[in-house]
């Protein structure tokens, strides 16, 4: 439905694989934190019942991502990483528009930049691990991601004018990038 204006270099990957353990951490956190966010957009716009199943689904869904990276992380005899903002998220979140006609087409159209940002990494971790379980698994998540994705975008169509909708997600595309290209790897998935 749209591209990322940043593509993600390979050197991203080589920092996520020699420390996979972190970036088994950050990802565990990364699914708590999309069901939390589905969970809120439902509460948040229940006179919206499209959104509200499609947010039921979504956070049912993260949880049972987190549920998966958890089995990895014990089958590593690995730990929860204590939950710490994410500055890609931060950042995207500071382009939020505050007036009450823009908030919902804000958060669903970033949302969705997220999901696509998301579907671009694990893809690229997929393609980095060897044959075997993990790499199905990330193939897996991936793949959601990109539903996820145009989910996002469909329901913002749905409940926004799409001409808005188009123009918005181009100046936030734009935006993204330039967030992308100046953060550091540290072998998190943002």
């Amino acid at each position: 439905m749209f591209e990322l204006k940043f593509v993600t270099p390979s050197a991203w990957t080589d920092v996520v694989m020699e420390k996979f353990d972190f970036f088994l951490q950050d990802h565990a956190a990364a699914e708590k934190k999309a069901a939390s966010m589905a969970i809120s957009m439902l509460s948040h716009y229940q006179d919206k019942s499209k959104l509200v199943r499609a947010m039921t689904d979504l956070a049912i869904e993260e949880l049972i991502h987190f549920k998966q990276v958890l089995k990895l992380l014990s089958a590593r005899d690995i730990k929860t990483a204590n939950d710490y903002k994410d500055l890609y998220i931060k950042e995207l979140r500071a382009l939020f528009r505050h007036e009450r006609q823009h908030v919902l087409m804000d958060r669903l159209i970033i949302a969705g930049i997220i999901e696509a940002r998301g579907f671009e990494r694990f893809s690229m971790v997929a393609e980095a691990l060897p044959a075997g379980k993990d790499k199905d698994l990330y193939d897996t998540i991936a793949k959601s991601e990109a539903k996820h994705k145009d989910l996002f975008i469909e329901l913002a169509y749905e409940y926004c004018d799409k001409d808005e909708v188009d123009a918005r997600l181009e100046e936030l595309l734009i935006a993204e990038a330039a967030i992308c290209a100046k953060l550091p790897f540290n072998g998190a998935l943002h």
